[in-house]
């Protein structure tokens, strides 16, 4: 077991208390304006991993609080940008950029990337605590769809063609109801609303958590809930499908404590999605081999679990 692992499986069920920093801004050229970073990290404990997360479309820094506070309290630094579509930049349905948004999102992921060491400054009482080389991107919807890119995945132009976008530096992923195949797969509204959407896993090949509700559907697929376990199905890579039962786009609430957007409100699904994701963290970043499997056996142990696993094996 590694210093990681002991650290954290004492700490488990005793949470650490969190400082959260917001409003860090990183220099963007090209992007039209800076960065806005949120930063989250335990007060205590060293050689701490990243995770970056991606929003989903309109949302902000300031979202998913039910995964970023869970996931700092038990030894993980949480870097939430906010990218170009969050509803409170107010960018114009006009703008140049707005085409190319899916891009900029990368991008934004990279320059974060790029720039861990002077963020990990910018948080009072974080820097020298941080292990670099222990990185992960998570995102829901819209989001997860941008972590898949890092992860391998690609999206196909009109003609075929593939960017490969994907970043090595990023060493595992948390897809959360995030979209599957593009093309004859969106429906026409996709097709109109979101046709950089286009999504191709022949190429991901990072190992990544994909977790989907069984009640997921969605206005952008002419397929039902099975469309958001694509990212599991079609890819090459090591991975598990969390599937949860009942769960609609939000997942039981994912998305803040309190918001309007969640249809299918159920805190012990999200209380299921933060233990499953941060076994899964601990099994594939910091070679905790037995958290993902004890997590899936704990899971498949209850008198009515909450959703099932597949390939739980593979982390």
């Amino acid at each position: 077991m590694t210093e990681h692992a002991i650290w954290r499986d004492a700490n488990m069920s005793l949470p650490t208390p969190v400082l959260s920093v917001r409003g860090i801004r990183l220099s963007s050229p090209g992007r039209g304006e800076h960065l806005q970073l949120r930063v989250s990290a335990p007060v205590t404990g060293g050689d701490l991993p990243v995770i970056l997360f991606s929003h989903g479309y309109g949302s902000s820094m300031d979202g998913y609080a039910p995964l970023a506070d869970y996931w700092a309290a038990h030894g993980f630094v949480v870097i939430q940008p906010t990218h170009l579509d969050a509803k409170r930049l107010g960018l114009a349905q006009d703008d140049l950029r707005r085409p190319s948004i899916w891009r900029n999102r990368v991008e934004d992921m990279k320059r974060i990337l790029d720039a861990l060491v002077p963020i990990a400054r910018s948080a009072p009482g974080l820097e020298g605590r941080v292990d670099y080389s222990l990185v992960g991107a998570a995102g829901h919807s819209f989001g997860g769809q941008t972590t898949s890119m890092l992860l391998g995945a690609r999206m196909l132009g009109p003609d075929g063609e593939a960017e490969d976008m994907s970043d090595r530096r990023v060493k595992v992923g948390i897809l959360l109801a995030s979209g599957g195949r593009g093309g004859a797969d969106l429906s026409p509204l996709g097709r109109e609303v979101t046709p950089y959407l286009n999504s191709d896993f022949d190429h991901m090949t990072t190992p990544a958590l994909v977790v989907a509700g069984d009640a997921d559907h969605s206005p952008l697929t002419t397929r039902g809930p099975d469309w958001f376990a694509d990212p599991y199905r079609l890819s090459p890579g090591k991975g598990a499908l969390l599937t949860l039962f009942g769960g609609e786009h939000m997942l039981g609430g994912i998305s803040g404590y309190e918001v309007t957007e969640t249809s299918d409100e159920n805190p012990a699904r999200v209380a299921v999605i933060q233990r499953m994701t941060t076994a899964y963290l601990c099994s594939t970043l910091l070679d905790d081999a037995a958290a993902w499997p004890s997590a899936c056996d704990a899971l498949a142990a209850e008198d009515a679990p909450l959703g099932d696993v597949e390939g739980v094996a593979e982390a």
